[in-house]
């Protein structure tokens, strides 16, 4: 299984790896990471390697974290994987809501509520494959 995280920032992509882990270890699975410091080189790492959760941390460029989501879930046919944004404020849930992000979290994020997410995403992804 692969996740993608996606953040400018180092050390917000170290505990959305800490919170994948946590979902790895719920659904028994071993998870590869891949990092991305925007959002351009995210889609791009995403449409190549087509990973089970996209990770994107709300980022103020043309191709942030909205954008992906976007062009993720609004592809034909679209992405799919789940997508999780990370807000800087609850003011910005219409807009990820509007993007068509799979789930949303404000931060701070509890790294343990994140990987719950990650993991229910990975389990019904799992029940539907059967």
């Amino acid at each position: 299984m692969r996740a993608l995280l996606i953040s400018p920032d180092p050390q917000v992509r170290e505990w959305m790896a800490l919170a994948v882990r946590s979902a790895a270890r719920r659904v028994n699975e071993e998870f590869e990471t891949l990092e991305a410091r925007d959002g351009v080189t995210g889609l791009a790492l995403a449409w190549r390697d087509l990973p089970d959760v996209v990770v994107a941390d709300e980022i103020a460029s043309r191709a942030g974290a909205f954008a992906v989501a976007m062009d993720l879930k609004g592809a034909d046919p679209p992405f799919p994987g789940s997508v999780i944004i990370i807000l800087d404020r609850a003011q910005d849930e219409w807009l990820a809501r509007w993007s068509g992000a799979d789930a949303w979290f404000v931060k701070p994020v509890n790294p343990f509520e994140l990987g719950d997410a990650v993991a229910s995403f990975l389990e019904a992804g799992h029940k539907e494959a059967v």
